[in-house]
């Protein structure tokens, strides 16, 4: 929740460098929705559920920490540029969370906005 939720308060940050934000998790769309609604978030909580593609191509996954037979996305946040390529990942094994001010300074560097 820390880092939807610091998202959520430099989306406007994020949003005048032309970033798009976007949630995704291995849960079922029926339960990212009234999530989503409850931390009133600017930016869509996707699923990518049951096939987790979006998550094995750019995160991984990883056992549930609650049911080891189910499987759960890694906590990762990744910078795609216009054209696709990933230009930056951070993996949340040291810490579940990470703050905004990296990112956008990853984000300036890539867009070469100030």
């Amino acid at each position: 929740i820390k880092n939807l939720s610091s998202r959520k308060v430099d989306y406007s940050v994020f949003q005048e460098l032309g970033v798009q934000v976007l949630g995704i998790a291995a849960e079922h769309s029926f339960s990212q929705i009234p999530f989503a609604d409850s931390l009133h978030l600017p930016y869509p909580l996707l699923s990518d559920y049951p096939a987790l593609k979006v998550i094995q191509r750019y995160t991984g996954h990883q056992p549930h920490p609650n049911n080891p037979n189910r499987m759960a996305a890694r906590r990762t946040l990744v910078l795609i540029d216009m054209q696709g390529i990933v230009r930056w990942q951070w993996h949340g094994e040291t810490s579940d969370f990470f703050p905004s001010a990296p990112i956008l300074q990853k984000v300036q560097e890539m867009t070469a906005k100030p």
